[in-house]
């Protein structure tokens, strides 16, 4: 008996109740069309990272209406499955087991979080399945030695940060930021991401002053808030998703702590951001491998059509579950199939030789799945957020010291 079906008849024989339910509601998960493609997503709708894997989740919506009114894949229509892990990472492995033994989709896209990305890539490489991921980015995820997996996105969370170190360290050492204080979420993509800046400033002679790491659950700052206010450090990183970011910004706000530069991962780019912080946003920094302005083709479609469907513009988390889609069709176009079994392992082979066109620009990744590009770097100017680095791609400039708050 192979490996895959030995999970299929082990996962199949503690079939969870959530899992039978789901099964009872939702039917035919095809519709009766057996000439669908079915393509099967577990999202953290609810739970700590329930805002952006809503986010993914309005993303992956919009390519399927794109693909399907563009006549689907191989001419076939596409249909998506999406199961709520609860932002678990046990609940993921369930959930993707299922999908792939239980409801024996076609085609798996990835989660949202690194905490998640990586027990669900891995249940997909045990049955053999093309892995395309939209918000996995730490190193963790590409440490694993997975075979199978490919990060939709510009690039890996220790260089989301890049442009920024590289515009900083560029000042005269009289006018930099000479103070840094950090505060991460105890989770892979945001430490990566917040840590990658912290590393490049202190190489470059800015001193640490405060390097505090929380838990998931944390929503009191208050602590976290007093030592970075009482450091008076010139600038502050968050390592952060979303609301733990509204939460420390709010606290420090409160405080009446005023760094001369702030930068917070993920959360700016939501686009709840505002409305939580209100109109103290001004200055504040954040990586970001998308924007809506970008004049690629597709993505000026996206952008139409994301408008139609939501009424608002698309954020990162929207746009990196889109290009998933982007990618995971150029290799199935390209391939010409689009099931479980050998066809999953000709999609892999293709993805590692080839590039794609895509909504946030041409991607292509080395072996261990990781893209090849760059991130940008968006400030909120005026009431607006703005790219602002590299210069090359600026819409304003950077602004810095970061008005009072």
């Amino acid at each position: 008996m192979g490996m895959r079906q030995r999970r299929a008849l082990s996962w199949a024989a503690a079939l969870s109740a959530s899992a039978l339910l789901l099964t009872a509601c939702a039917g035919d998960p095809r519709g009766g069309q057996e000439d669908t493609v079915l393509i099967g997503v577990s999202l953290p709708l609810t739970g700590d990272f329930s805002e952006p894997g809503k986010g993914v989740q309005r993303g992956y919506e919009a390519w399927v209406e794109a693909v399907n009114a563009n006549g689907g894949l191989l001419g076939r229509r596409v249909e998506l499955l999406i199961l709520d892990d609860q932002s678990a990472a046990d609940r993921v492995v369930q959930d993707y087991e299922a999908l792939i033994a239980l409801h024996e989709v076609d085609l798996v896209f990835g989660p949202f979080s690194t905490r998640l990305v990586i027990p669900s890539a891995r249940v997909a490489e045990e049955y053999g399945m093309l892995f395309v991921e939209p918000a996995g980015a730490a190193n963790e995820v590409f440490e694993q030695g997975f075979e199978n997996l490919f990060y939709a996105a510009p690039a890996v969370a220790n260089d989301h940060y890049n442009n920024l170190a590289d515009h900083i360290l560029s000042l005269p050492e009289g006018e930099r930021p000479q103070t840094v204080a950090v505060a991460s979420m105890d989770d892979p993509f945001a430490q990566a991401t917040a840590y990658g800046l912290r590393d490049r400033l202190a190489e470059g002679g800015l001193e640490i002053v405060v390097d505090e790491e929380y838990p998931p659950n944390t929503t009191d700052f208050s602590s976290i808030a007093a030592k970075i206010n009482a450091s008076d450090a010139d600038m502050v990183i968050g390592g952060t998703q979303y609301q733990d970011a509204v939460n420390i910004i709010v606290q420090l706000q409160q405080l009446d702590y005023q760094p001369q530069l702030a930068a917070f991962s993920t959360a700016p780019t939501n686009p709840e951001f505002t409305a939580a912080i209100g109109s103290r946003t001004e200055g504040i920094l954040a990586p970001t491998g998308y924007t809506p302005d970008a004049t690629y083709p597709s993505n000026v479609e996206f952008v139409e059509l994301y408008q139609e469907m939501f009424g608002t513009l698309p954020s990162e988390d929207e746009a990196n579950a889109y290009t998933t889609g982007q990618v995971v069709a150029a290799a199935v176009e390209a391939v010409g199939c689009a099931e479980q079994g050998e066809c999953q392992e000709r999609l892999v082979d293709w993805l590692g030789e080839n590039e794609v066109e895509t909504i946030v620009g041409p991607l292509s990744w080395d072996d261990r799945g990781r893209p090849e590009g760059a991130h940008l770097i968006q400030q909120f100017v005026d009431g607006e957020v703005r790219i602002v680095l590299p210069e090359e791609t600026r819409e304003a400039d950077f602004v810095f010291p970061k008005p009072e708050w």
